[in-house]
Parts: structure tokens; sequence; C-alpha cells
């Protein structure tokens, strides 16, 4: 089997993370032209394309699975930095770029639960990069290689992989008290959703229209709805009277409990059980990763 070169791949995983050769180039110190020759170098030891120069640029089928190995690269070494502190304290320091250790979580759960149990690893030194995307989609970043664990809502886990289930978020929908009074008097009834916009996260969020359409029994459900990518950006738009949101009830309990905000479908809520996919590896690092985040889970979600 084949040697690569540590650097290389490096070069490979910084021109994916950075979305380009001039940012990978500027990240690891080194001149536009040698990001271009050490990708080169690795495709002719290879034999393939590795990254599609398109907008985004996007790796190959055979990029990601060398991009798989850079991340495993990088953990073996945030693995070796944690027992060298063990074994020897302030010999290892806190990690570069290249011992970074990428995760994906949906924003509701970093806006929420997740942060917190992370904290500790944090401060110890652990080089961390949260990615965040739609809970639906967080799955797709493990499955291109390019991080090493997610959270999501996906509850089978992939090849190579590990899953554990961490419990349910519950969902309600709320609005701002005087909009509520003004424009749901009755609250949100399968007669009237129609005529208030929704806050969502993104087009990819379908929490809205799944809370709906749970809620009233509705096979189809479309709503008049305002974009806002950020979970704590969602809940100052519907602060500041912009419409109805779903969001996670731990997120907005002091506001219902001050009065701020109304439950406008009391007795209604969308549960979302979430799960932890990460590399079936031995490994220390995963391992207080995955222990981290489900004992947070279990303390915060139903």
């Amino acid at each position: 089997m084949s040697t690569f070169d540590p650097n290389a791949l490096e070069c490979l995983a910084a021109i994916v993370e950075e979305g380009g050769f001039e940012r990978a180039a500027v990240r690891l110190s080194i001149t536009q032209s040698a990001v271009s020759q050490r990708l080169r170098s690795l495709e002719v030891q290879v034999g393939t394309v590795l990254i599609v120069r398109s907008r985004p640029l996007r790796p190959t089928s055979a990029g990601r699975l060398l991009l798989k190995h850079a991340m495993q690269m990088r953990l073996l070494r945030a693995d070796l930095e944690r027992d060298l502190k063990d074994l020897a304290p302030g010999v290892a320091g806190r990690g570069s770029d290249e011992e970074r250790i990428s995760i994906a979580i949906n924003a509701d759960s970093i806006a929420t639960w997740a942060l917190p149990a992370l904290t500790r690893l944090a401060t110890q030194g652990l080089g961390l990069e949260i990615i965040t995307d739609d809970q639906d989609f967080t799955i797709e970043w493990l499955r291109e290689g390019q991080v090493l664990g997610c959270v999501t809502t996906l509850s089978q886990a992939l090849r190579s992989c590990k899953m554990v289930p961490l419990g349910a978020m519950r969902y309600v929908a709320v609005a701002e008290a005087a909009f509520a009074a003004e424009r749901l008097p009755q609250g949100l009834s399968p007669h009237n959703f129609r005529s208030v916009p929704f806050v969502a996260f993104n087009r990819k969020d379908d929490l809205q229209s799944e809370f709906i359409s749970r809620a009233f029994r509705l096979k189809k459900v479309s709503l008049s709805q305002l974009y806002v990518p950020s979970s704590e950006g969602q809940v100052r738009a519907v602060l500041a009277g912009w419409g109805v949101s779903v969001v996670p009830e731990m997120q907005v309990l002091h506001y219902l409990q001050d009065a701020r905000m109304v439950n406008v479908a009391p007795g209604h809520a969308l549960p979302v059980a979430l799960f932890w996919h990460c590399w079936n590896l031995d490994s220390v690092v995963l391992d207080a990763l995955t222990h981290a985040l489900t004992a947070a889970a279990a303390a915060s979600l139903t």
C-alpha cells in the first residue's frame, strides 16, 4: 500500500475546507503554486483526479477517500497529543489547523445543549471545528469524510461508523405576545396558519411545515416563510414580531415563562430524535467527544 505524504494530504484537506487554492495557501503559509504542486503529486501517486475544479470546488470519490484518511491522521495526532499531556503535562501545546477535529452539529443543538457539552474539551486544548447544518443534512459531512462525527436525525449508522441515540428535542410553535394577541387570538388552527408568516432557518428547514402537518393532520402544507439562518436569530425575529416559528422549547422556555412569547399551538409539540454518528475507530478523542455529547443529551433531551 502506498504511503501518502502527510503534507500533501493536509493540502488536499485545506483546499476542500477553505474552498479554494488561494485560501488553502494562506492557511498553510505556502504559495498557491506549492498548493497546486502538492495536490498534483498526490493525484499522480493515486492515478486520478482528486478535486473537481468547479464552483464550489468539490472532492471526487477518490478525493473523499483521501480526505477521510487525512482526517484519520488528524485524529491520531490528537490522540497522541492527549496521551503526551497525560505523561508529560506542558509538553504538547494547543493544536494547529492540522490537528483540528471537525464535527457537524445542527444549529439548534449548538444554540441549546451541545456547546456546554464540549466546553471542557475545548478548554483542555482540543482543537475543535464545529460545522453547522440542518439536522437532516449534517450526516452528509460525515458521509463525505469532512468530519469525524455528527449530530443528525438519521438513525441508521453509515458504513465504518457507529451510532448512539441522544434523545429527542421538543419543538413548539411560538410568537411574540402582542403579535399572537393581534393575529392569532385563538392560536393556530387548520384554518388560519396560512394567514401568518413563519420564520424558518433556511430553505432546508422543513420543521415549520412538518409541525403544522402533524398538528392538524394535513398531508400537504404550504407556508409563507421568512428565512433567518441562525437559531438565535430566529428567536430574535419572533421577539421582534416577524411571525411564528417552530423552535426548541428549551431555547424559549424563559420567554414563555415571562410572557414575552406565547405558545400558539398549546397541546402540540414536535419531538425530533437526534443521534450521534462517528467513525468506528479506537480513539481517546472520539470516545471523549461521544461521552461528552451523550451525557449532555441525557440531561437535556427527552
